[in-house]
C-alpha cells in the first residue's frame, strides 16, 4: 500500500503524517491489518528495537474522587464495587512497588484519586518517592496525582520524581461530554507544568468511549504538540456502576489500528499499552507489541490484569525482550534534547507547526483540537459483544493484605 510506505518513510524521519493519512490508518480493512502492523512495526523497531519497558502501578489512594469523569470507577457517584482506602503509608507503598520491580518493572507509577494534591499530599508522595528510591537503586518514579497547582511539579521533581502523568483522554471538542468538573485546558496546563519543572511528561488517551475517528486523531495530534516522552493508550474498561458501562465499541482489530496510528504520529515516543489490553486485545496482545514498546505489568488501579508471569511469557514468546534498568528507553536524540521530542523548529515529532504527541483510572497511570477532516464526521463503530467476564475488580495488592499480581 502506498499509504503504508509513505507512513513508514515519515516515521523513520520523525515527520508528521497528514490528518488524512492518520484517518486512513483507522479506516483500513481487516484484510490489510497485518500489513498495517508490519509497517508500524518497522517504525517501532527503528527507535526502540525489540525492547519492552515494564511499568508497575501503585494506587496510593483509591476511590471517593469528587470528579465526575464518566469512564472512571473511582468517580463521584460510582457504584462500582472497587477497593476504597485513604493514603498508603510510604513503607506500604514501597512494599507494593517492590513486587513490581521484582517482576521486571523499571518504572513505578504512583497514582492517587482526587482532583489534585494538596501541599500536604505532595509531602506524603515526596516521602513515598524517597522510600522507594532508597530501597531500589535506579528505579524510575512517575507521579499521577491529578491537576497540579503552581510549584507542586517543582516540589515533586526535588523529591526525586522522574515523570508526571496526566492524560488528555479525548479530543478537546468532546471533552465536556466525558467530564464536567474540570476542563480540557486544565489538563493541558498540568502537562505543561510538569514539563516546565523538568519532569518527563507522560500523557495519553482512552479509546472506546464512543468517540469518532476524528476525535482519536485530534487527541493524538494534540498530544504530539504537547510533546510528552510517553503516551499511554488506554482502552476503556466498562465498569458496571459507571456511565460508560455499556460502551463496548472496540474489537482487537480496531485496537491494533489505533496503536498503529499513534505510532505513526508519535514515532519516537514511548507508546505504552495501558488499561484494557486484556479486555479488548485479548489473544491479539502479542501483535500489539510490534506497535507499542511499553506495557503495565500485572494489575491496574481498580481492575485486575493478566498474571505478571503471563506478561513476561508473552513478551518472550513474541520475540521481544524486557528492557533492563541499565538501558535508556528513549532514542538518543530525545535524551540529548532534554527528554523532549527534539527541536521544536524541526519537522519531526514536536514541531509547533505540526498541529499536535504530547490511565483512565482503572487503566493507566492517569487520574485523567477539534476540527474534523473535510467537514466529515466518522461515527464510532457498532458496539461489539460485551465481555463483562473479562472485567474483574482488583482485590489484591495495594490496600489489601493479599500479595499483589506482579
Amino acid at each position: 500500500m502506498d499509504l503504508l510506505n509513505t507512513l513508514v518513510d515519515k516515521g523513520l524521519r520523525r515527520e508528521l503524517p497528514t490528518r488524512e493519512e492518520a484517518l486512513a490508518v483507522l479506516a483500513t480493512s481487516d484484510d490489510d491489518l497485518l500489513d498495517v502492523v508490519a509497517a508500524a512495526g518497522k517504525v517501532r523497531r527503528q527507535w526502540f528495537g525489540r525492547r519492552v519497558k515494564l511499568n508497575y502501578l501503585v494506587n496510593l489512594k483509591s476511590g471517593l474522587c469528587p470528579e465526575d469523569c464518566s469512564y472512571c470507577s473511582q468517580r463521584l457517584g460510582s457504584t462500582a464495587g472497587i477497593l476504597k482506602y485513604t493514603w498508603l503509608k510510604p513503607d506500604e507503598a514501597s512494599q507494593a512497588a517492590a513486587a513490581g520491580l521484582a517482576g521486571g518493572a523499571k518504572r513505578v507509577c504512583l497514582v492517587a484519586s482526587g482532583r489534585g494534591p494538596t501541599d500536604r499530599d505532595v509531602d506524603r508522595v515526596s516521602d513515598t518517592i524517597k522510600a522507594i528510591k532508597d530501597q531500589n537503586e535506579g528505579v524510575e518514579v512517575c507521579a499521577c496525582l491529578g491537576l497540579l497547582s503552581d510549584g507542586q511539579a517543582e516540589r515533586l521533581r526535588e523529591a526525586g520524581a522522574d515523570a508526571y502523568n496526566h492524560n488528555l483522554n479525548t479530543s478537546e471538542s468532546t471533552y465536556g461530554d466525558i467530564t464536567t468538573t474540570h476542563t480540557y485546558a486544565d489538563r493541558v496546563d498540568t502537562v505543561q507544568k510538569a514539563h516546565a519543572a523538568g519532569l518527563s511528561a507522560c500523557s495519553g488517551l482512552i479509546a472506546g468511549m464512543g468517540e469518532s475517528d476524528e476525535d482519536l486523531v485530534d487527541v493524538v495530534y494534540s498530544l504530539r504538540e504537547l510533546d510528552p516522552d510517553s503516551v499511554p493508550v488506554n482502552f476503556l474498561i466498562p465498569f458496571e456502576g459507571t456511565p460508560l458501562a455499556k460502551e463496548w465499541n472496540l474489537t482487537p482489530q480496531r485496537c491494533l489500528r489505533i496503536l498503529a496510528m499513534v505510532r505513526f504520529v508519535c514515532p519516537d515516543v514511548e507508546v505504552r499499552i495501558a488499561g484494557g489490553r486484556e479486555v479488548h486485545l485479548r489473544s491479539m496482545q502479542p501483535l500489539a507489541l510490534h506497535l507499542a514498546n511499553s506495557i503495565f505489568l500485572g494489575d491496574y488501579l481498580t481492575s485486575e490484569g493478566q498474571a505478571g508471569k503471563a506478561d513476561l511469557e508473552m513478551i518472550a514468546d513474541a520475540g521481544f525482550e524486557v528492557e533492563g534498568a541499565d538501558q535508556v528507553t528513549l532514542p538518543e536524540h530525545r535524551v540529548a534534547a532534554g527528554g523532549g521530542c527534539g527541536s521544536h523548529e524541526s519537522a519531526g515529532c514536536g514541531s509547533q507547526e505540526s498541529a499536535g504527541c504530547g490511565g483512565h483510572e482503572s487503566a493507566g497511570c492517569g487520574s485523567h483540537e477539534g476540527g474534523g477532516m473535510c467537514g466529515t464526521t466518522t461515527a464510532a463503530p457498532a458496539a461489539t459483544e460485551a465481555r463483562t467476564d473479562l472485567v474483574a475488580v482488583r482485590r489484591r495488592g495495594a490496600g489489601t493484605d493479599l500479595a499483589p499480581n506482579a
